[in-house]
C-alpha cells in the first residue's frame, strides 16, 4: 500500500528535486540537514560507530537537490564486513545511513527516490547486500527484512526488529553471522603542521 501511495504522490506532485552525487561543497549543508532531521543524539547511534573516521563507499553518497541546487535530502552507504560466512571468511556488504530529508520537504517522495537510487547504484557497482537500522514498515517496501540479518549484530545497542538487510545478489548473506565491522577507506586527515 505504501508503494502505491508513493507512486501516486510522485505522479501528482511536480518534480522539484533531482538526485545527484554528493560533492565536497555539500558537507556543511548535509550536516545541518542531518542535525535538523535527526536531532542532537544522531552521533551516539551504533551505526555511527561504523561510519566514524571512514568515507562512504565509492559512488554511494547521494543527495537530493531542490530547483535552486540546495541539499534537501541525503543518503550514504558504507563498506562493512557483515560477519563471516561458514568458511570463516568476511562477508563484504554495505551499511546504509543515514537517510534524511529536510523536514520542510517531507512527504514529496524524496526519501523513496534516494533509497531507490542508492540501492540501484549499489547493485550497478556489484555489491552483494545492504544492511541498515530503521523502521521496518518503511524499509520493507524497498526489500529490506529483519530475517536476512538475524545472525548479525551491530557494535553497540540496537533494536533487533529494526536491523534489516536486502540482498542484491541472491544468497549473499546465507550463513553470514557475527558483528558488523567497518571496512571502508579511512578518512584522510590533513597533516599536522608544527609551529616553528
Amino acid at each position: 500500500m505504501a508503494a502505491v501511495v508513493d507512486s501516486l504522490r510522485a505522479f501528482f506532485a511536480p518534480t522539484t528535486f533531482v538526485i545527484d552525487s554528493e560533492n565536497p561543497g555539500d558537507v556543511v549543508a548535509r550536516e545541518n540537514l542531518l542535525d535538523r532531521a535527526m536531532g542532537a543524539g544522531r552521533r551516539r547511534k551504533s551505526s555511527e560507530k561504523l561510519r566514524r573516521g571512514r568515507v562512504p563507499a565509492e559512488g554511494l553518497a547521494l543527495v537530493a537537490r531542490d530547483a535552486d541546487g540546495h541539499v534537501i535530502g541525503t543518503v550514504r552507504l558504507w563498506n562493512v564486513e557483515a560477519g563471516v560466512n561458514r568458511e570463516g571468511q568476511p562477508v563484504p556488504a554495505l551499511l546504509l545511513g543515514p537517510l534524511a530529508v529536510d523536514p520542510a520537504h517531507e512527504g514529496k517522495g524524496i526519501g523513496g527516490m534516494l533509497m531507490r537510487a542508492a540501492v540501484q547504484e549499489a547493485k550497478n557497482r556489484g555489491h552483494g547486500a545492504v544492511l541498515l537500522v530503521g523502521d521496518a514498515a518503511y524499509y520493507e517496501r524497498f526489500g529490506f527484512f529483519a530475517q536476512r540479518a538475524q545472525h548479525l549484530v551491530m557494535p553497540g545497542p540496537f533494536e533487533r526488529n529494526r536491523f534489516l538487510a536486502l540482498e542484491l545478489k541472491e544468497g549473499w548473506l546465507d550463513g553470514a553471522a557475527g558483528m558488523l565491522v567497518a571496512s571502508g577507506r579511512k578518512l584522510a586527515l590533513p597533516p599536522l603542521r608544527r609551529a616553528a
